[in-house]
């Protein structure tokens, strides 16, 4: 099915509306930094979980998941938890509180409200903003290529073509495609900044509700008076020590696919999971658009409030999306297109092809303006949390002190611009360093992990142990992958957290540990629980009123109710689709009874956050 017109003029007025947004925020983006990077703090809660919701509802995580739920169906559910998903769950219980209270713009700034201004300091400011910068590049580079192979499976070159005074050799088609809408997203978030982004945002998630509900319809629709066939487990989200799917005689190719992800032995892999996943998020944010989301918060309880938002509204929205084409995907599975040029079969083509073949007149522009915005939303978003660490911790902190806010301004632009060339250059090579820059990102956040669970946790870490656990554990990811060929990356992950660790601890005591002042400060500010009872006992003395932070039991009980919620959220809208009404009933069980537990231990407590 090609485009109508219909699609055409839907996907064209969302095109036009992104500069109208940017004109209309840039006056109000050029007061102040703040104003820029974080909407002045005066943005509504409930408008930045929906921007950071849309952002994290992008084309490849999409096209990922679709995949996952067709191949594993329900057991996809735990596969996420390799970001960790739940991490938003940690997020809402306490950090995004911790994090917002540090009173920060950036997550170097952070640094240096938590080890002050020495030269362990300085090292651990600075291997953030180059762990920033690299990150950030890296997914924009990514995404721009990405986006452009998704818009030539929609937009032949075939039909542009002819209407250019130029032509543009086949294998860089895709990547004229992301120049162009990248610079849509470029436009609004360089022009308006943070408050441009989450206005895009808003827009692009009320886009994906209207065509994820529209999809799961035509799903539901379809699936009456017929049966799936799929094999036995597939209905079940629960599994033992191996993963139990066998797809032969259904559709015999899938068995190869589960071999090539290395997941037969799940019950091995979901443990060491939920071992990465709990520290990664004991860890916090990383450097990138999602803390920024919570930076700009109000007060630390709105940035609570927008972190559960988040999995409140983006997972029964993606979910009802990705069911329905995977409904529709095993339906009519002989109709889809999923051969490669050399015949294999590529199961990361479902959700594209499954556009192409179900979705109605109306729906797919819909869809497509959607998917589109949604990467321009995540594009938009990671270029801010580079501006922002560019213009912030290195012009005005080591550069220009005291420059005016028009100059910040300018500044502003021309680092956007610069970032954003330098991330379409990667992204013209991205054929040839593909592997490369996925070894570095996949390097960069297997280094981060232990130096920033004890960042938070442990009164005695100081900037050298942050900056030694840091380079450990990228150096240790680098190395690790060609000592083990073929290994799933998750397999060596205790040895990296190992070995991370102890260049954290070495670290640490090869340096005095941090000023006194500044832990004082920090620990009455952001009032962390763990290992401070040193500087607890100190801060008491000064400021007897003082009342330390012994909510950790409760926090974690909340974290483990919270992760139930969060598993309800996702099974609810996948068995609606499914109309399998038992599991669907016990979906909502668990749904209303651990809201009921949330609102009593956690949303009720939340004005002292």
């Amino acid at each position: 099915m090609s485009l109508s017109s219909l699609d055409i003029l839907i996907i064209l007025l969302y095109l036009l509306t992104l500069p109208v947004i940017g004109l209309v925020m840039r006056r109000r983006a050029r007061t102040d930094q703040k104003a820029y990077m974080l909407g002045g703090n005066n943005l509504p809660w409930y408008m930045l979980g929906l921007s950071n919701a849309s952002g994290m509802f992008d084309i490849s995580g999409t096209l990922w998941m679709v995949t996952l739920a067709f191949v594993y169906g329900m057991k996809s559910i735990w596969i996420p938890w390799l970001w960790p998903s739940f991490n938003q769950v940690f997020m809402m219980m306490y950090l995004a509180g911790w994090l917002r209270r540090s009173n920060v713009t950036t997550g170097a700034e952070w640094m240096i409200t938590r080890f002050g201004k020495d030269r362990g300091a300085t090292l651990s400011h600075t291997i953030v903003v180059v762990f920033a910068l690299l990150s950030c590049l890296g997914f924009m580079a990514y995404g721009f290529i990405g986006l452009g192979k998704f818009a030539e499976i929609f937009i032949p070159w075939r039909v542009v073509g002819p209407y250019l005074p130029f032509e543009v050799p086949a294998p860089y088609v895709p990547h004229f495609y992301g120049l162009v809408f990248t610079l849509f997203a470029v436009f609004y978030s360089v022009l308006g900044g943070m408050a441009s982004i989450v206005w895009a945002d808003v827009l692009q998630y009320l886009i994906m509700t209207i065509a994820a509900v529209a999809i799961a319809v035509i799903a539901i629709g379809n699936l009456s008076g017929q049966v799936l066939r799929v094999p036995d487990g597939w209905m079940n989200p629960f599994f033992g020590s191996r993963l139990g799917l066998d797809w032969t005689g259904i559709i015999d190719e899938v068995n190869e696919k589960i071999r090539d992800d290395g997941f037969s032995t799940f019950g091995i892999f979901f443990s060491l999971m939920v071992a990465k996943g709990l520290l990664a998020s004991l860890a916090g944010p990383t450097p990138n658009y999602d803390m920024q989301k919570i930076l700009s918060t109000r007060s630390p309880c709105e940035a609570a409030k927008m972190s559960g938002l988040v999995s409140l509204v983006l997972l029964p929205t993606r979910y009802l999306m990705i069911m329905g084409f995977v409904v529709l995907a095993l339906l009519n599975y002989e109709q889809l297109d999923l051969q490669t040029a050399s015949g294999a079969i590529d199961f990361e083509k479902i959700l594209p092809s499954a556009i192409q073949q179900f979705a109605p007149v109306g729906i797919m522009g819909l869809l497509l303006a959607g998917l589109l915005s949604a990467f321009m939303g995540t594009f938009a978003g990671t270029l801010n949390a580079a501006q922002a660490y560019v213009v912030n911790d290195i012009y005005v902190k080591y550069l220009q002190p005291g420059a005016s806010n028009q100059r910040i301004s300018r500044i502003n632009y021309l680092v956007g611009v610069i970032i954003v060339a330098i991330s379409i250059v990667i992204g013209f090579y991205t054929q040839s360093v593909n592997s490369i820059l996925q070894w570095i990102v996949s390097a960069l956040y297997g280094g981060y992990i232990a130096a920033n669970v004890l960042k938070w946790h442990w009164w005695r870490f100081n900037g050298s142990g942050f900056f030694g656990g840091m380079l450990a554990g990228i150096l240790s990811a680098m190395v690790l992958p060609t000592v083990f060929p073929g290994t799933v990356e998750l397999y060596f992950f205790p040895l990296l957290f190992v070995i991370s660790l102890a260049g954290s601890i070495g670290g640490t005591y090869l340096a005095p540990p941090t000023e006194e002042s500044y832990l004082k400060r920090f620990y009455q500010q952001v009032r962390p629980w763990g290992f401070w009872k040193p500087i607890q006992e100190k801060v008491a003395a000064e400021n007897p009123g003082f009342v330390p932070n012994r909510d950790f039991k409760r926090d974690m009980f909340n974290v483990a109710v919270g992760i139930a919620w969060q598993l309800g959220l996702t099974t609810f809208p996948m068995y609606l689709v499914l109309k399998e009404w038992t599991y669907l009933g016990a979906s909502l069980l668990v749904i209303l009874g651990t809201s009921l537990i949330l609102k009593k231990t956690w949303y009720d407590r939340l004005e002292g956050t």
